[in-house]
């Protein structure tokens, strides 16, 4: 059938199983808005309040399906505010289709209204981009687009569609949904290799992240623990792959993990990494990294072997598919000693853990897991409170943690809570500060207007406390422009939008409140007052090693 440019991009989404896109109109790209129009009985389109609003909503909705999050925007300056977004997704490799709509060809370099060269700009920060000159390759471009973002390790996709191309018309034929590209396992002579370093070891240690999640490789690992006998830590990015109180499991590993987790990282023999790349805040100085172990590397990306620390071997290939082969190879040996040693960790750091009264931070996430379902999304901002929420929530169900990790991104958990929402379609969680949420609070627009039931929980403490706490123990407590100082009421704030509010001081209220909030049918914001100088610990010093790691700390008032 002969359809215009415009009428295609809407046809391919839904030919490629896209329910829900997340977007913002303007004038180079109300073709498509007018295609969508025609077309809203088979598609949904979520108006945001920002388009940066928009890109992040779309990132949350594919962390939480593990489908591709779509995308619009029109040029200029809608398209530029996409970036934010597209940088988060590219760093946390999640599958992003972003679409612009842009000046017809004939205005191309002319410095037309609202002209921008967005892919040159998204270049470094997307797996491919397009700028599409003819509407005969337009189909085939975007199809094109969703098979790569989901191949091999995910990762956001732009396309630049001029308005004459959006206009033009070409004839179009449906095809069934693009597959991902075919998933390979590591080679064989790697495998055996690393087969005979895991049989060697005495006190193994299991590492993953989202790439785990992504290949879908939870029970292929689970085996392998089990089998050689190791316990298992994560990066941030790989939280609620697995159940948060299966016995093996020691919780998130770095800067601000679980003191178990990364002492026994840091104590292990053998480091068998799976989907998860060795960043700054995972090893600290890397000249002093886990230097007793031998360090086996699986990862679909190749280009992260062996390029922040030194793997003995480095297996290029699917997750899954490489452990299923590795499995048969090796030897099911009991590891009693390392057991001990590791359970050893794990008193110290029951002592270490914040049992005062009050509203503490932890008693805070404790309270609230109190509320969650197995099936509910909690989505964070970036600061100390994701520090928190990281370290103490309990999860189920995979795909239900959604964070910024890779760019540390405040301003991104409302968007990303609010497609996280449409991707589950049940309640899902913003834990946030009051730092974070002064920059994405006009998205609260967007869940009152479609009665989104999101339970917005704010720890504020009035300050940007993840800088408070560098300043306090490094830059001898110059509390240079991190104390807001702001008059923002935000249980006003939330009925002068059309939601709930209330706030809260004590442990009791916040019970209460989150009762109310988990029965609201829309958005439902409680404001949690926490002091001023609460720390995330522990915590490894920049540039330290666990020799240095802080595990508790007097702050002088």
């Amino acid at each position: 059938m002969l359809l215009s440019g415009a009428d295609i991009i809407v046809k391919i989404l839904i030919e490629q199983g896209c329910d829900t896109v997340f977007g913002y109109p303007g004038g180079q790209a109300l073709n498509i808005y007018d295609s969508l129009y025609a077309h809203s009985n088979e598609i949904n389109h979520i108006l945001t309040a920002h388009e940066q609003g928009a890109a992040h909503a779309a990132d949350g909705y594919a962390r939480a399906t593990g489908r591709v999050g779509v995308v619009f925007s029109t040029s200029g300056p809608g398209a530029t505010n996409l970036v934010t977004g597209i940088a988060t997704a590219y760093l946390d490799s999640i599958p992003l289709i972003a679409i612009c709509g842009n000046v017809p060809t004939t205005h191309i370099g002319t410095d037309s209204f609202q002209e921008i060269d967005i892919t040159g700009i998204t270049l470094p920060i997307t797996k491919h981009n397009y700028f599409v000159n003819d509407v005969e390759d337009l189909a085939d471009i975007l199809r094109e687009a969703f098979r790569l973002a989901k191949s091999g390790r995910p990762g956001p996709v732009l396309i630049d569609v001029p308005k004459d191309v959006q206009i033009a018309k070409c004839e179009y034929e449906f095809q069934p949904a693009v597959e991902k590209e075919e998933p390979f396992a590591a080679k064989n002579d790697r495998i055996n290799e690393a087969a005979k370093i895991i049989n060697a070891a005495k006190q193994p240690y299991i590492y993953f992240g989202g790439g785990l999640i992504t290949a879908n490789a939870q029970a292929e690992m689970l085996a392998l623990a089990e089998k050689i006998d190791a316990p298992i830590g994560c990066s941030l990015m790989g939280l609620s792959a697995i159940p948060t109180d299966y016995p093996r499991f020691l919780g998130m590993q770095g800067m601000h993990g679980h003191y178990t987790s990364s002492m026994a990282m840091h104590n292990a023999d053998l480091i068998l990494s799976l989907g998860v790349r060795f960043n700054d805040r995972v090893t600290g100085n890397r000249q002093k990294f886990a230097t007793g172990a031998k360090i086996i590397h699986i990862d679909v990306d190749g280009s992260e072997l062996f390029k922040t620390v030194d793997a003995v071997c480095g297996l290029r290939g699917d997750v899954k598919l490489t452990l299923e082969k590795l499995l048969p190879m090796l030897k099911e040996n009991k590891k009693p000693e390392w057991r001990v040693k590791v359970e050893a960790f794990r008193q110290e750091e029951e002592s270490c853990l914040d049992k005062r009264e009050g509203l503490t931070p932890r008693k805070v996430i404790l309270i609230l897991n109190k509320y969650l379902g197995e099936n509910t999304a909690v989505c964070t901002d970036v600061g100390q409170h994701q520090m928190w929420a990281a370290q103490n929530l309990n999860f189920k169900t995979p795909r239900r943690f959604i964070s910024s990790g890779g760019l540390g991104t405040m301003g991104f958990g409302f968007g990303a809570a609010i497609g996280a929402a449409f991707g589950t379609k049940e309640r899902s969680v913003l834990v946030t500060g009051d730092g974070s949420f002064g920059m994405n609070l006009n998205e609260l627009a967007t869940a009152v207007r479609y009665n989104i039931p999101i339970v917005i929980l704010i720890m504020n403490n009035g300050v940007l406390g993840m800088v408070r706490q560098w300043q306090t123990l490094f830059y001898n407590k110059h509390y240079s422009n991190s104390v807001l100082e702001r008059k923002t009421d935000f249980t006003a704030f939330a009925k002068s939008f059309g939601a709930n509010g209330e706030a809260v001081t004590t442990p009791e209220e916040l019970d209460e409140a989150l009762s109310r909030a988990f029965r609201a049918e829309g958005p439902y914001i409680i404001d949690c007052k926490i002091d001023k100088d609460e720390f995330v610990l522990p915590m490894l010093p920049p540039g330290g090693s666990m020799d240095d790691i802080i595990t508790n700390l007097e702050v002088e008032q």
